[in-house]
């Protein structure tokens, strides 16, 4: 890890999860860490650092304990080589100072499940067909203010409170769609701050940000605009962000070099491809759990030169799931030679159920998979095997041996699932991306483009997948893989680093 503090600032991380969990078994209480790219890439971060704090949710009942018996301040958990809290003395090995934040359940419900989810993830992915939704009554507007503004303010007072406790400067992070309203209060109260907000899904154009009252999408921006650097993962999703400040907030900007002016501050937009760990890719591949996996599937799908697509996805409506399972019963009608000879292995993650677009978004892929699956069926070997199921090491075995991954989603911020099969797979096997993943900026030279709206065209591509010849496939993938490697959630980090260095003069 570079020298991510070139400020020589204490540091102070907002996300909605946080590093570790609390639970209890029969032992007592238990401590979990946080699982994903970038919370091993942030952890990292802060382990590293003498005087830093991760200001995060209590998301679990032995969570919100912890937090009872630390009120208004925070805790310190010793990271390795088994997490456990610190409660008397020091740690001796690399730890994480973690401040949990409760919230009032109502206002989270409101903050969380009425706008986090869905309101703002289907406007910033293109959900809403408009014509008879979203329907905005007072309730969301209500629910904005109790919820998403006062859950905000209570995030926002814990990380002032951590920011005064070190002298009133701090290099701030703040992460992804949840805090829009956090880095303006922050830095009413705190002016002194060097605060980035780092946005992980897409940002669309000012007309999609229409959907929303006047007052509460211009509340959101000039949240935002209280960062001296807003992140994010493409060059587009920046520009789609400045163009908002012009022609929402009527604010002076420069699309060349992507900055906004408020008052007498300049905000920069940056993009920041994130990325994943191979090496810790590489350990899980090497796991006795993974080459169990990797056996059971060869028996399943590989015998006698069959072919394998894979997708691995949480069954969001932005995921266009349904659509991908179109494409497949396409290519089965139109090439009946590959039926029996080409299997659809989807392994899918049950996402928000508690929200009814979603529910009813599983049903349907059920209903579509059964479908296909009834049409065709040869000598009782059904074409895709639907599992619902959150088993990473199982993932991992299914990238290693597909021949075909395929990610054809309306919109996505990055999609880390096509950067860990060009690290992991070692079939030759094709990427079949879509073009609006953020992912396709650095690897659509190496994929098969599809286009997510048209299933006849994703038919067509996972065909040419299916057909490509190995040596194109193995070159293709190594490229991909060069990349990646090249390109790991590190370097996110230090990318960043070299801009604020650059931003306060450093360099």
């Amino acid at each position: 890890m570079s020298d991510f503090n070139p400020l020589n600032l204490p540091l102070v991380l907002l996300s909605n999860r946080g590093p570790v969990s609390f639970d209890r078994d029969t032992t007592g209480r238990t401590v979990g860490r946080g699982a994903g790219g970038l919370v091993s890439a942030l952890s990292g971060l802060a382990e590293h650092l003498d005087d830093a704090v991760w200001v995060c949710g209590a998301a679990s009942e032995e969570d919100t304990a912890v937090a009872g018996e630390n009120p208004d301040s925070s805790i310190v958990v010793q990271t390795h080589p088994q997490p456990h809290l610190i409660v008397d003395g020091e740690p001796d090995g690399p730890a994480i100072r973690v401040r949990l934040v409760v919230t009032d359940p109502t206002a989270y419900a409101d903050f969380y499940s009425v706008w986090s989810n869905p309101i703002l993830w289907f406007i910033q992915h293109g959900l809403y067909g408009r014509s008879l939704s979203p329907v905005l009554t007072q309730a969301e507007h209500d629910a904005f203010e109790n919820g998403y503004a006062a859950v905000n303010r209570a995030y926002a007072d814990a990380v002032v409170s951590e920011v005064r406790a070190r002298g009133g400067k701090a290099l701030v992070l703040l992460q992804d769609y949840h805090f829009y309203l956090v880095a303006d209060w922050v830095r009413e109260q705190c002016p002194d701050v060097v605060l980035t907000h780092f946005v992980h899904i897409p940002w669309p154009g000012p007309d999609e940000w229409r959907i929303l009252p006047e007052d509460i999408r211009q509340r959101l921006l000039r949240g935002l605009l209280g960062s001296d650097v807003v992140g994010f993962h493409t060059r587009r999703y920046a520009r789609n962000f400045v163009l908002c400040a012009a022609e929402l907030l009527g604010l002076p900007v420069d699309l060349e070099r992507l900055t906004v002016t408020v008052g007498d501050r300049v905000v920069r937009a940056r993009y920041y491809p994130i990325s994943v760990d191979p090496a810790a890719l590489d350990a899980t591949q090497a796991s006795g759990e993974v080459a169990a996996h990797v056996a059971m599937l060869r028996y399943l799908f590989l015998d006698h030169d069959r072919q394998l697509i894979l997708r691995v996805d949480r069954t969001d409506p932005s995921k266009n799931v349904v659509r991908g399972f179109i494409a497949f019963g396409i290519l089965l009608d139109q090439h009946p030679e590959l039926v029996g000879k080409v299997s659809f292995l989807a392994l899918l993650q049950p996402s928000r159920t508690d929200v009814p677009e979603y529910a009813d978004y599983i049903a349907l892929i059920g209903g579509v998979v059964a479908e296909i699956n009834a049409r065709h069926t040869k000598e009782g070997r059904q074409p895709i095997d639907l599992r619902m199921v959150e088993d990473f090491p199982l993932a991992v075995a299914a990238y290693s041996i597909c021949d075909v991954l395929i990610v054809n989603a309306i919109a996505d911020g990055m999609n880390l699932v096509a950067k860990e099969v060009a690290v992991v797979n070692r079939r030759g096997g094709v990427l079949a991306l879509s073009e609006m993943a953020g992912a396709h900026e650095e690897l659509g030279e190496f994929a098969v483009t599809l286009q997510p709206f048209d299933v006849q065209q994703m038919a067509d591509a996972l065909y040419t997948a299916l057909t490509m010849p190995m040596e194109e496939r193995h070159r293709r993938l190594a490229a991909a893989a060069e990349q990646v490697r090249t390109h790991d959630v590190r370097r996110w980090l230090d990318d960043q680093v070299v801009d604020l260095r650059r931003i306060a003069g450093f360099v």
